[in-house]
């Protein structure tokens, strides 16, 4: 490397590791109606650079990325992948989950394989006709590093990709390191717990809806339960965050997909993403995903809200697309600490015909159980259908707990 280029490198490393190990990080975060400035202590892994860095050296590295993937400093923040190839790091490609790289795709759009116009680096989709690196794909890598932001419910496909990636990694002898992030939803373990003959790739393993695990922590129950194909076990690397507990309230400030905008949308989708699965509408196509939901089949005299879904950022074809949806706001809802059935239950009990409600098989595949579906249409309320779920959670708590990194 040219001296000069060297010079530049190291002054930028050093400028990164300063900021990473500043005490407190200011930082602006979206609410839904307010922009508020505060203090966050917690440090990402990616802003360990000091951590991290060594390992890459000399290496021919892999990274799994999205927009989330990034190096704080200060209220700005660049890219993990910008910034190890302005540091010199070999990254040879990019792996690229559900939205892609950059986060342009509509949730359950294919990903298209291409190259990275700001890095020329080639791009490979883990979400299209292919969700686990190949063995060609991996071949000439040192190392994978999977750095994504994830709110910790299990429908959200980045710990399938996690789980198919490392897979891979221990199929073909590639090591892989996760740089930890806060799980905005890691405070609690709520939900159904998946059974294992309805996984999918919108569940895996049988886990509640709401684990409560960072993707770090998740990543060592992978290995340790041997949940990995053929019961393989990857050579993981975890490099932690700095100052975070599992009650720490994290505010992301980067959306962590196209349809959740805000901390309420975060709080809200274990509970509203479960409409995903029927043909009421949460919010997709309006600027307010996951914080009301609505359909044009359901009483209009039960509610004084109402709005018209059209397409926009994230979702081209909502659901009720150019119809008037009856339902309710929700974009005041404090920080939630439970999965509640309240507001489904309500839905379908004002939904005038009731064979428009569900689509089964998705339903069952956003549960994990078909049992959820049947105690709604059999009229069980919130608190029954949540206490058929305690024994399993009892049971889930004393295998995560083996795995957990922060307290």
């Amino acid at each position: 490397m040219p001296i000069l280029s060297r010079f530049k490198s190291t002054v930028l490393l050093l400028f990164l590791v300063f900021s990473a190990c500043k005490g407190q990080q200011k930082e602006t975060i979206s609410a839904s109606d307010a922009k508020t400035e505060v203090f966050a202590p917690i440090k990402v892994a990616a802003n360990r650079t000091e951590a991290y860095f060594p390992l890459l050296q000399g290496k021919k590295v892999g990274i799994v990325a999205n927009p989330t993937s990034v190096i704080f400093t200060g209220k700005s923040h660049t890219h993990l992948v910008d910034s190890l190839l302005s540091l010199g790091v070999d990254v040879k490609k990019v792996f690229a989950p559900e939205h892609g790289f950059r986060g342009t795709a509509d949730a359950g759009e294919h990903v298209k394989d291409g190259m990275d116009t700001q890095t020329g680096l080639p791009i490979i989709s883990l979400y299209g006709k292919n969700r686990k690196p190949s063995q060609e794909q991996l071949s000439g890598l040192d190392v994978v590093v999977f750095d994504i932001q994830d709110v910790g419910v299990r429908f959200y496909t980045f710990i399938a990709s996690l789980q198919l990636v490392m897979e891979s990694c221990a199929e073909n002898n590639t090591p892989i390191m996760v740089l930890d992030r806060p799980n905005p939803n890691g405070h609690y373990v709520d939900g159904p717990t998946m059974m294992k003959e309805h996984t999918s790739y919108l569940g895996m393993n049988t886990i509640p809806l709401v684990y409560g695990m960072t993707m770090g922590e998740y990543a060592q129950m992978l290995n340790g339960e041997g949940w990995l194909e053929n019961g393989n076990k990857a050579d993981l690397t975890v490099i932690e965050l700095e100052n975070y507990t599992h009650d720490s309230e994290y505010h992301l400030p980067i959306r962590p997909s196209p349809n959740l905008p805000n901390d309420t949308a975060i709080t809200l989708y274990p509970s509203l993403g479960l409409f995903e699965g029927t043909n009421v509408n949460a919010g997709r196509g309006t600027e307010f995903q996951f914080q009301r939901y609505g359909a044009s089949f359901m009483d209009s005299t039960a509610y004084d809200f109402s709005y018209v879904p059209e397409p926009n950022f994230g979702s081209k074809y909502p659901k009720e697309e150019g119809k008037t949806c009856y339902g309710r706001d929700l974009s005041n809802t404090p920080r939630m600490n439970e999965v509640t059935m309240e507001w489904i239950i309500d839905a379908y009990n004002h939904t005038l015909d009731k064979s428009k409600f569900f689509l089964t098989s998705g339903f069952t595949k956003h549960a994990g159980t078909p049992l959820l579906q049947k105690q709604i249409e059999e009229g069980l309320s919130n608190n029954e259908i949540k206490a058929t779920w305690q024994d399993d959670l009892e049971n889930f708590k004393k295998i995560r707990a083996k795995y957990l990194i922060y307290n």
